[in-house]
């Protein structure tokens, strides 16, 4: 009774609203006896043991972490850096109900975990879990629950002087409810408890980027092979985050839950399915039951597909329907979720759709049910599914499980799927005829060599599918020696391969026909005359949305020894398979020759092999098929450290009667159809030659059909017919415009600029200007110095700022402002000094001044002590903060003596005269507390940290390291009034005569140009505001500048050895605790190295650059396809962040921009060519660039000033273009030959693509609708079309420069950031892959991809040509 009456209370509290309110959550906090978690970054509790084993995901459990970042795990967590930024699955065991970079410093939030086995809190656990499950868990009963909850944390942020911290907290809880034999966890949102859906990756630097938090569940890797790689993705997109408060699967919004342990068979997680509808509500129909819970954006990674049936169907015959728990008892007429019966659950029964959940054996699994899976979302839902006649499917209700390009047939104990005409597969997984096809994998083993033993573990393996001939290439590389020689005869692991793709006979099928992609090999093969034996185990995963099929392999076993001076040759060979509803067999016995020089030895082996797939039992599959190879070829390259198999195959009948039956000419390729054409076979030896649609019959070939010439185009009045290839294309003629219904053209009506001919209500051109907009309309603003909305402007007082010096009167002006000195004072007014004197100030008097900015801890007074200088200008000894009541002594620069600082209320000090105890100069330890500055044109900016000489003094030229000011200091590092420069200007020269520093006007400096390691120190000093806390990397220097040997990360412990380069020394990072014994790896020269990397030549032809951090990668295309084993490194370039690229073909220079420097920079492509800064001031977060080759100007997008900017490629005249109505711009991209520039500002509230000339002319918006965070932007000169990749929307798309003709290319992207086109591909950088992405133009298909060896985010990428497009010389 005290359940029902639990539940009963918990139910009228959530039937009260339409969301899930905090009292809803289960009981936490300290008064339940919860242990709170470190306040931190990236914290995890300890071990927290379990009373009795609980099972999660097959396997048991004995203790439970809790991490900060919206995890909880069965062992201790990574680094963040392992996994927080990544998309699933995940390296260990994860439970995630907001996997994000969470942050519970400086009192944002709390985080609570316990174990609990009270009655309360197990009969709430238990209402949620039947309320899910209403049929299989009616019965269940918890013994004990895991209770964990995160309450108002925030997003990690890096907090600067500038910024405040985020005042968007999330809370949400995870509960394990279990007894001994099952495991359910529950999701919980309170309403309002998802205030922020992301957050942004830590080395974004000044890239506003944020990545959607991650939702579900991931096994980790483990002991079983088979299951590592699993996961079960509830959400991983700002639409469908958006959702989980309203949402739900349980009937009660904002309640998720989950069986994911049993001790039966639970290979996979299954979400509730308790859409708890009452009679009333079942009456709306099944309409509402097939609403779509997300946008059509995330619909394509197939998270939550729509539940289809009305009635949920039992897992276990003998439990009848039942009305969930929680529903079942509240009254009638009270609301239950808007969206219980619309949410989309995965279920094992055969009635219910697919969540997205990944499994890489699909034959382990009786129900059948997994996602496609390896590294990619899923274009379509590819389920793997048991026939049964209990089931009494339909197509009706499963239709979703055939591939896109297939029909579903009903029979009358079940359905099946079949491929569509031109297509080939089984049904669940079809590809295109013909086509040629790619597969990808990991290979592991562990093998006995002779005596050696060898392991390996995750090789990649590629395979080259050409569907047209049969012909299949597979190379492994990576496996060690001598196991890649010795794996050399066994052709069988690509010969699965042949058999899968094999050239079809008339009324034959291969592999991928009968089994599609979704199957388990096992294979046994014998040597002779030794009898080591090996075991083969393949598994295919399923097609990825590039129709890439994805395998792993494991070999393991006893292999023959084979030289290094011995090749293998394998003759052609015939060979019978087997086949059943569920199981393709095979052996045969077979010959090989190992030739070494003149000598030849000829050895065997015999194989055995089976195939295991879930079929249609409806299916007529042949008893036996003959595969015949007629060409197989093996070799391990000892260069690239590749294993190599090649084979030419084709199936047919197995006819005992046929020794050498004949073979049409389509197959064995005899034929005389000429390339252009394909060969289509017909009765016995008879064939045709067939043309593809716009292509006309010239004898044995094909000629492309000219529309335009030969009138077949239906081009109207006013257009301009282009022939493409088997098509042709109309556009309009000049002044004509593509009228509304795409088809005819009209005249262009020029639009009304409504500045021009004085219509527009501005204020008068003193004190407003006019904006035109598209479509006639104008926007006004007022001129800077003037406030209002720029049709009434008034003028701004800028005096009451204070922004002159104190020494000096502020004068207001219309539209302005101008400082004097008072009389006894010279200067310009915002630096004011003592006539004839430019030392007056001590250091403690100029303190008093500009109070230093110091970083926060327990040993620093705080913001905003103003120092007590005694009658000659001299710090007192004792210092007292005026608000906080601690006392210190200084020494004679103001440095506050270690261990004299007393608390409020004690005793002061007894301080004496400490000039002997000085132990930093004021120089050194502004170095360390940088001074906060006041704001006006004059000062250079918060952030300057001064250059101290050898002894510590302050230098005589002082330089801002990203404005490019330059000034002369005093002694005492004051400025000295007039020797101020402007950014690109000669810094003055300035000396110090009898100790007076003067300046003069000698257009050289004196000082040393700065390292590399000190540019690094400095920009990395700057990005933290001056103030590194002290789990922040910065680079150590020596006196001269250059890398210290031993550079450690803050106080981690971390520490590690460095060339003189600075670049990590492999092998040399020690664990705190110890340190490793650095050495500098060359003699010092006698000749100081340059300290500027210099270029490593590309080689010649086509080739890509893209960004990765504090590098430029160089990656080369053969054709259109990737060639990954020739990439390198072309550029690196420590201490910055590169984000924007471009390239100028002229000159062959590349160009970049530095968000860490905050700068613009370029470099010859030459050997030996070294960086050039050209752009130093001006800048807070650069990001995208293009290059006009033919104008010799660069344009680029200011994210942290908003502006769009451009220059001469020197970096001379330099001017702003736009710097209104710009919120986030991003990317930009030039069209050189039309002379029009494209920008996209990625603004939440409002995103948008633009457009104007290359002088600024002519602004309007493109693109305003269904766009989300368009990242990438890229203008094809040869198409003319320009396209975006959108990190919002997943989508690729294009449009004719004018907006019109939008289209989308691909829909399912990860999360993009910048993208190139070049010939029939795009080519995108991807922050979920951390890798180059390819994609095909006319498909849409992902057809490559290369992930850089060393793993992190990569920024702008840029495609090289041998020639300039369009330029004219």
């Amino acid at each position: 009774m005290r359940a029902v009456a639990e539940l009963a209370v918990l139910a009228a509290v959530l039937a009260v609203g339409a969301a899930l309110s905090r009292r809803g959550l289960l009981p936490h906090g300290p008064a339940r006896g919860d242990a709170r978690l470190r306040p931190g970054d990236d914290e995890s509790s300890p071990g927290v043991s379990l009373p009795r084993t609980l099972r999660l995901y097959g396997r048991a459990a004995r203790r439970l972490y809790v991490g900060t970042n919206g995890v909880i795990s069965t062992q201790d967590f990574p680094r963040e850096t392992q996994y927080v930024d990544d998309d699933f699955p995940t390296d260990f065991p994860v439970i995630a109900p907001f996997l994000a970079d969470l942050d519970t410093s400086g009192d944002r939030g709390n985080i609570y975990y316990r174990q609990d086995d009270s009655p309360d809190v197990l009969d709430l656990a238990a209402g949620y879990i039947q309320a899910g499950f209403p049929r299989t868990a009616s019965s269940f009963v918890p013994t004990n629950v895991f209770i964990a909850t995160w309450e108002d944390v925030g997003a990690y942020q890096e907090l600067s002087q500038d910024t405040e911290p985020s005042e968007k907290l999330n809370t949400f809880q995870a509960v394990i409810a279990y007894n001994d034999e099952d495991t359910y966890a529950i999701f919980l949102y309170p309403d309002g408890g998802l205030q922020f859906l992301g957050t942004r990756p830590k080395e974004s630097y000044n890239v506003q980027l944020e990545l959607p938090a991650r939702v579900g569940f991931s096994w980790g890797d483990g002991d079983d092979p088979k299951r590592d790689g699993l996961f079960h993705s509830l959400a991983s997109s700002e639409q469908a985050l958006r959702h989980l408060e309203r949402e739900s699967n349980t009937g009660v919004p904002g309640v998720w839950v989950f069986h994911v342990g049993s001790t039966a068979s639970l290979e996979h997680v299954e979400p509730g399915s308790g859409g708890g509808a009452s009679p009333k509500t079942r009456a709306h129909g099944a309409a509402d039951y097939t609403h779509a819970l997300y946008s059509h954006a995330d619909h394509a990674s197939t998270e939550l597909p729509a539940q289809h049936g009305l009635q949920a169907t039992s897992l276990h015959p003998d439990h009848g329907p039942r009305a969930p728990a929680l529903l079942s008892i509240v009254p009638e007429g009270l609301p239950v979720s808007s969206g219980q019966e619309r949410s989309r659950w995965l279920h094992p029964d055969g009635d219910r759709g697919t969540q997205r959940s990944y499994f890489p054996n699909p034959s382990s699994y009786s129900s059948g049910h997994h996602g496609v899976g390896v590294e990619e979302d899923v274009h379509f839902n590819s389920d793997v599914f048991t026939y049964s006649a209990a089931s009494k499917e339909t197509c009706a209700q499963h239709h979703g499980r055939c591939s896109p390009h297939a029909f579903c047939t009903d029979y009358a104990t079940g359905v099946c799927c079949h491929c569509r005409a031109t297509y080939y597969g089984n049904g669940r997984q079809c590809l295109p005829e013909g086509a040629v096809h790619r597969l990808n994998g990991k290979v592991s083993g562990s093998l006995m060599v002779g005596r050696a033993s060898i392991r390996f573990q995750d090789v990649d393996l590629h395979a080259y599918i050409v569907g047209s001939d049969g012909r299949t290439y597979t190379a492994i590389s990576g496996v060690p020696q001598p196991a890649a020689r010795a794996l050399l005869p066994l052709l069988p692991i690509g010969g699965l391969f042949a058999w899968l793709f094999a050239l079809e006979e008339p009324g034959s099928e291969n592999g991928f026909s009968i089994t599609g992609a979704e199957f388990t090999q096992s294979l046994e093969v014998t040597f002779y005359p030794g009898e080591e034996t090996v075991y083969v185990t393949q598994t295919a995963e399923g097609l990825g949305p590039d129709n890439y099929l994805s395998l792993k392999t494991h070999i393991q076993g006893q292999v023959p020894f084979l030289p290094e001076n011995v090749t293998v040759h394998i003759t052609p060979y015939k060979e019978f398979y087997y086949y059943s509803s569920s199981a393709v067999m095979s052996s045969a016995h077979r010959e090989y020759v190992l030739a070494a020089g003149t000598a030849n030895q000829t050895l065997s082996y015999r194989l055995r092999q089976n195939i295991t797939f879930a079929g249609c039992p409806h299916a007529r599959l042949p008893a036996r098929q003959q595969l015949s190879v007629a060409r197989a070829f093996t070799l391990y390259d000892g260069q690239e450290h590749v294993l190599r198999y090649a084979l030419a195959a084709r199936i047919g009948s197995a006819q005992d009667n046929a020794e050498n039956p004949l073979v049409n000419p389509c197959h064995d390729n005899t034929h005389t159809c000429e390339a252009t054409a394909r060969c289509q076979p017909g009765a016995g030896m008879e064939y045709t030659c067939e043309c593809a649609a716009g292509y006309r019959r010239d004898g044995r070939g094909c000629r492309e059909v000219d529309e335009c010439a030969e009138g077949l185009s239906q081009c109207g009045p006013f257009t301009v017919c282009l022939n493409v290839p088997g098509s042709y294309r109309c556009e309009c003629r000049g002044g004509y415009q593509l009228a509304e219904d795409g088809q005819a053209c009209v005249p262009l009506v020029p639009a009304t600029n409504p500045c021009e001919d004085g219509s527009h209500p501005c204020a008068p051109g003193d004190r407003a200007r006019c904006l035109p907009h598209a479509g006639g309309r104008a926007t006004c603003e007022c001129l800077p110095g003037y406030a209002g909305d720029g049709i009434v402007c008034s003028d701004m007082d800028e005096c009451t700022e204070n922004p002159c010096h104190p020494a000096a009167t502020c004068y207001n002006t219309p539209g302005s402002f101008s400082c004097r000195c008072q009389p006894g004072y010279e200067g310009d007014g915002f630096q004011c000094t003592h006539e004839g004197n430019t030392q007056r100030l001590t250091p403690c008097q100029h303190e008093q001044l500009y109070p230093r900015a110091v970083p926060p801890g327990p040993s620093l007074v705080g913001d905003g002590h103003v120092p007590q200088c005694d009658e000659e200008g001299r710090y007192r000894p004792l210092q007292c903060h005026s608000s906080t009541g601690h006392c210190w002594c200084v020494d004679a620069a103001g440095q506050e003596i270690a261990g004299t600082r007393t608390a409020p209320g004690r005793t002061p000090p007894r301080c004496g005269s400490p000039e002997s105890i000085q132990r930093l100069t004021p120089c050194q330890h502004e170095q360390l507390y940088p001074r906060a500055v006041l704001p006006g044109p004059s000062p250079v900016g918060n952030g300057h940290v001064p250059q101290c000489d050898e002894e510590g003094r302050y230098r005589p030229l002082q330089c801002h390291g990203s404005t490019g000011h330059c000034w002369c200091v005093d002694a005492a590092g004051q400025e000295i009034a007039g020797t101020r420069t402007a950014p690109g200007r000669t810094p003055p020269r300035c000396g110090s005569p009898g100790g007076l520093t003067v300046a003069f006007s000698v257009p050289e400096p004196t000082e040393r140009p700065r390292t590399m390691c000190e540019r690094w120190r400095q920009s990395l000093l700057e990005h933290y505001g001056g103030s590194p806390r002290s789990d922040q990397y910065v680079p150590q220097c020596d006196v001269g500048g250059d890398f210290t040997p031993l550079q450690c990360h803050g106080d981690s412990g971390y520490c590690w050895c460095v060339d003189e380069s600075g670049r990590e020394i492999q092998g040399t990072r020690s664990e705190p605790g110890s340190t490793p014994p650095c050495l500098p790896s060359v003699a010092p020269p006698s000749v100081r190295p340059s300290p500027r990397p210099d270029v490593s030549p590309p080689a010649t032809g086509t080739f890509l650059l893209y960004a990765q951090g504090q590098q430029i990668g160089y990656l080369p295309l053969n054709g259109t396809r990737l060639q990954k084993e020739a990439a390198k490194t072309l550029l690196s370039l420590h201490g910055s962040i590169v984000v924007g690229i471009d390239y100028d073909c002229r000159e062959k220079m590349i160009y970049w921009t530095d968000v860490a420097g905050r700068t613009i920079s370029r470099a010859s492509l030459e050997p030996g060519a070294e960086p050039e800064t050209i752009i130093t001031s001006g800048l807070i977060s650069p990001e995208g660039l293009a290059v006009d080759h033919l104008r010799r100007a660069m344009f680029w997008t200011d994210s942290g000033l908003d502006r769009i900017e451009r220059a001469r490629l020197d970096g001379s005249e330099r001017q702003v273009l736009f710097d209104t109505e710009l919120v986030n711009p991003r990317a930009i991209a030039v069209d050189p030959v039309r002379g029009n520039l494209y920008w996209t500002d990625w603004n939440r509230e409002a995103p948008k693509i633009e457009t104007s000339t290359v002088n600024g002319a002519n602004r309007r918006v493109l693109v305003n609708k269904d766009i989300g965070l368009p990242n990438g932007l890229t203008f094809d000169p040869f198409s003319k079309l320009l396209c975006w990749a959108d990190a919002g929307t997943k989508h690729l798309e294009c449009t004719f420069p004018d907006g019109t003709g939008r289209h989308v290319i691909q829909n399912n992207l990860n999360y993009p950031f910048s993208v190139v086109s070049y010939a029939n591909h795009f080519y995108h950088t991807d922050w979920r892959r951390d890798g180059v992405i390819a994609i095909d133009k006319e498909t849409g298909s992902f057809t490559d991809e290369y992930l850089p060896e060393q793993r992190s985010h990569l920024y702008g990428i840029t495609a090289v040509y041998p020639y300039c497009p369009g330029a004219k010389k």
